[in-house]
């Protein structure tokens, strides 16, 4: 099967990989007034599988998306402006044609992560899209953690252990979310560093759930995509309003293999998520039996 854009992006070189995404930036920036604002988005959570989720819904025959999954517009981006988050997104001209083609209307979102956990993104998202649905995957904490850290130091981020890093982490942060305040200050050390604080799901979700209704928030847990892939996409597909349309297959995307935990400091990661998870539970009327 065929990769998307979204998979082959972080394969290309970055200086390639920069003259080719300041284009498109360019030309959506040229051309925004012929595009339309997206109808969805997902939101998060980062190592969640959202990158597998965005890639099967791109290969909906009527979901429509950006050149880059990350549009990252709500939390690092925001200082551009609406005009430019626009034109990130396919053409009215587009979206008809598509419509005509496949007798359905055409929907197109956004995958970007940092938006679950970002404190100011959900007011931002709802003062423009107010009734666009919304996507979380979320993953038992304590591995997505884990995954995280791989992911930052195969990235050569992270110097420390993983052990020194989420020790280090409250430090890393000190101040930075005064700082974000500032819609043009983009905090590494809450981009790249924030372990543990983005496993708290519950107080992440209460922000988007205050301002979006809850109908329009679906919460997946990532278990669900990996073990039930075909079912977990068709109730997405349902939520959105598409088109049922079942994949050849459901592949895995950037699945990377590393040591495992000490056990030691999974069982303290344990008791440190086991109030937030409680939470989480209530919230939602699910228990996800993490551990």
């Amino acid at each position: 099967m065929a990769r998307t854009p979204a998979e082959l992006i972080p394969t290309i070189p970055e200086p390639a990989r920069a003259v080719a995404r300041n284009a498109v930036w360019t030309w959506g920036a040229a051309t925004t007034r012929l595009r339309a604002l997206p109808d969805f988005l997902i939101i998060g959570a980062q190592k969640a599988g959202t990158t597998a989720l965005f890639s099967y819904l791109r290969r909906h025959p009527t979901i429509l998306g950006p050149w880059w999954k990350e549009v990252s517009f709500f939390d690092r981006h925001f200082a551009r402006g609406p005009h430019w988050y626009r034109g990130q997104f396919p053409t009215r001209a587009h979206r008809r044609l598509v419509n005509r083609r496949h007798h359905a209307e055409a929907l197109a979102g956004e995958a970007s992560p940092g938006y679950l956990f970002h404190p100011d993104a959900p007011k931002r998202a709802a003062a423009l899209l107010p009734r666009a649905r919304l996507i979380a995957l979320l993953r038992n904490p304590i591995d997505r953690a884990l995954s995280h850290y791989h992911h930052e130091v195969a990235l050569g981020r992270e110097p420390l252990s993983f052990e020194a890093a989420i020790a280090q982490e409250p430090e890393r942060m000190r101040g930075e979310l005064e700082r974000m305040r500032d819609p043009t200050y983009f905090s590494h050390a809450w981009w790249n560093f924030t372990y543990l604080a983005r496993g708290d799901y519950a107080p992440q979700l209460d922000r988007w759930l205050a301002v979006f209704p809850r109908e329009q928030l679906l919460v997946l847990a990532t278990d669900e995509l990996l073990a039930q892939p075909a079912s977990t996409y068709a109730r997405v597909l349902e939520f959105l309003g598409a088109p049922p349309y079942e994949l050849d297959s459901y592949p895995l995307v950037f699945e990377r293999d590393y040591l495992e935990m000490d056990p030691a400091t999974r069982r303290r990661l344990a008791d440190v998520f086991a109030a937030s998870n409680r939470r989480l539970y209530e919230l939602l009327g699910r228990d996800f039996g993490w551990s």
